[in-house]
């Protein structure tokens, strides 16, 4: 008597737990006919293809923190987010990462969803040796520029860190700080400490500004994270500057005689 031929339902049980695309399981379906298998292993071979993919760049964003690693060195990546908008502070965070971090998923926050993101965000401040935060007020924006402000925050994030680093990668911009510094052109899509630095600095902007939009409401900081939308501009318009607003940013500054 033959063995009985699982349902559908049940192959796609199996192959939930397939990870490797030389699994027997994969070969032992390949001769089904069945559309319903057929279709779950090309889906299968797919997932476990995306997972594959995303481990080797994950891997090669590493490669940067390896080469110091086998030099003893202690590394810091170090990332800012929002330097364009016309409300609130520039942010920076600077991480410290374990050498066995295993989160593939990190990559430049401009790459994620805001979904990943927030699932994300945790996950770095768990694994972590170290994280902090560097704050550019939108005053001192005003009194030295966006630029300077950047650089001052970025200071500011790395004398908060728990750990000493003795080498750090920065995504483009040389910080006034006596630390070896690598500077790599959109460094937080090629090393995975700036990857996780511009994670953590953009969730931890956004849930500020979700804040500001509590006590300044109209201006839409929840939704725009103070970057000049039309609700935005259209707030500026009816209700004038707040005090977290970048004076000598336009189209700000024409709107600085609006009372509220």
């Amino acid at each position: 008597m033959s063995q009985k031929q699982p349902t559908i339902n049940e192959v796609k049980q199996q192959l939930l737990a397939v990870i490797s695309l030389d699994d027997p399981i994969l070969t032992n379906y390949a001769a089904d006919e069945r559309k319903g298998v057929q279709r779950a292993l090309k889906q299968t071979q797919q997932r476990i293809q995306t997972a594959l993919d995303a481990e080797k760049a994950f891997q090669a964003r590493l490669r940067f923190e390896r080469r110091f690693w086998s030099r003893h060195e202690v590394v810091a990546g170090v990332d800012e987010v929002g330097r364009g908008p016309l409300a609130g502070p520039v942010i920076t965070a600077a991480v410290i990462l374990p050498h066995n971090f295993d989160v593939p998923l990190v990559n430049d926050s401009k790459q994620l969803t805001e979904k990943t993101r927030e699932a994300l965000y945790p996950q770095i401040l768990a694994q972590a040796e170290a994280v902090s935060i560097g704050v550019g007020s939108s005053q001192l924006i005003d009194q030295i520029n966006i630029y300077e402000a950047t650089r001052v925050a970025m200071k500011r994030a790395v004398d908060g860190l728990a750990i000493q680093p003795t080498q750090l990668i920065v995504d483009a911009m040389n910080i006034p700080i006596d630390i070896d510094q690598t500077r790599l052109i959109k460094g937080d899509a090629k090393s995975a400490s700036v990857s996780a630095a511009s994670i953590v600095a953009k969730v931890y902007r956004d849930h500020l500004m979700a804040t500001y939009d509590q006590i300044y409401p109209g201006y839409g900081f929840a939704s725009n994270a103070g970057y000049g939308t039309k609700t935005h501009l259209l707030g500026l318009a009816n209700y004038g500057v707040t005090p977290i607003h970048r004076k000598t940013f336009e189209p700000v500054k024409k709107h600085l005689h609006v009372g509220k």
